[in-house]
């Protein structure tokens, strides 16, 4: 299986999903951003792809920079993608000519350790009694939606987590619980986009215009009455957000 879906042709555009994502639910943004080659990254684990181990933050950004062909690119990351693409800015600075970190978080959860513990419960309890991943997609994935998305988002997004094996939800799981680059962003170099959703409540708008503020020059953007997964919620405002600023 290859590490990439492509879509489109141009600039480089590697695009980073979060832990239920999927990379071709990318292949809409290729549609509105002519002049792009949308780079779908299909993190280890998923779309076919083996698990690395041990499965970190270092260890997934060294391995996207391992399977890159392109020098340099501009690089999304959603969510979870968002903490992948901060580590692989901060580790591979000079191969990233743009960064976009849309509705992510520089660090999981709060300072207290008890937050990840109910998280990793609350995701895992229902896997550990027994059910699947499909019979759990929509509990887990459902509901991240604004009151004005597509119709058809959320059917997709429960779908994607549907596909996740779990064997890699729950190796993912763990490693998203242990990001914390909150004193390292004000050293990204990259022109940055942080990208929020209004009603986003995994990744704050104000969290994120906070993170605009440390990373040096970011931009800040908020589209309106969105949820966590605006490329596939509100994907025509998504995309007219990436073209202003990839112009």
């Amino acid at each position: 299986m290859s590490a990439f879906l492509t879509f489109g042709e141009g600039a480089p555009l590697v695009c980073l999903y979060g832990i239920g994502g999927a990379a071709h639910l990318w292949e809409a943004t290729a549609a509105g951003l002519p002049g792009h080659n949308i780079l779908a990254w299909n993190q280890p684990g998923y779309g076919g792809t083996a698990l690395i181990d041990p499965l970190t933050f270092p260890a997934l950004a060294d391995t996207l920079a391992a399977q890159l062909d392109a020098p340099q690119i501009d690089l999304l990351g959603h969510s979870m993608g968002g903490m992948i693409a901060m580590e692989f800015a901060l580790r591979h600075p000079e191969r990233v000519r743009r960064l976009i970190l849309y509705a992510t978080t520089p660090a999981f959860g709060g300072r207290d350790p008890a937050f990840a513990q109910e998280f990793l419960a609350a995701r895992l309890g229902p896997l550990n009694s027994g059910k699947t991943m499909a019979e759990c997609a929509a509990t887990l994935a459902g509901g991240m939606c604004g009151p004005g998305a597509d119709p058809a988002a959320e059917p997709a997004i429960i779908a994607a987590m549907a596909e996740v094996p779990e064997a890699s939800y729950r190796a993912t799981l763990a490693c998203l619980t242990s990001f914390d680059r909150r004193a390292e962003i004000a050293s990204i170099t990259a022109p940055t986009l942080c990208l929020a959703g209004e009603l986003d409540k995994a990744a704050p708008a104000r969290t994120m215009a906070r993170m605009a503020e440390t990373i040096p020059g970011a931009r800040y953007a908020v589209v309106a009455g969105a949820g966590h997964m605006l490329h596939v919620e509100q994907p025509a405002n998504f995309q007219a957000a990436l073209r202003d600023f990839l112009a």
